[in-house]
């Protein structure tokens, strides 16, 4: 008897600590540093900036990384699925070309052009944190 309750309690406490590891955090909470937008700026202009604009306002074929229309696309989805996106399919002229360094670089100018706040801590590399920070229109 002992035995089961002591292994419910050990899967109860497993089950809380993986469910606080899942907790999505928020683009509103800070989660790039002013350091990596001006990183991201200058990969910005080198690698993004002739299709989708110096002032990332889109163009012909490509969409607006700022601004109302970039809010409806990404609004609900992760950072982590944005960052997907630039890995395989850009730039389309060289899709993957870009370091995972140099996307969250450019992840985190998005944000920064897109008014969300900077924090403390460096956006992460792996894709499996980023999946844990949700794009929200709102706080």
């Amino acid at each position: 008897m002992k035995i089961k309750i002591a292994v419910f309690a050990i899967i109860t406490l497993t089950v809380s600590v993986y469910a606080s590891q899942e907790t999505t955090r928020n683009v509103w909470d800070g989660v790039y540093t002013e350091a990596q937008a001006k990183a991201g700026q200058a990969n910005y202009r080198e690698s993004c900036s002739m299709c989708h604009g110096e002032s990332l306002g889109g163009g012909e074929e490509a969409p607006e990384l700022a601004g109302s229309n970039f809010m409806s696309n990404w609004n609900g989805l992760t950072v982590g699925d944005l960052s997907e996106r630039i890995r395989i399919s850009m730039p389309p002229q060289s899709p993957g070309s870009l370091s995972r360094q140099q996307t969250v670089e450019v992840i985190a100018f998005i944000l920064s052009a897109n008014n969300f706040p900077v924090g403390k801590t460096e956006l992460p590399q792996p894709t499996d944190q980023l999946k844990q920070i949700k794009i929200t229109a709102s706080k």
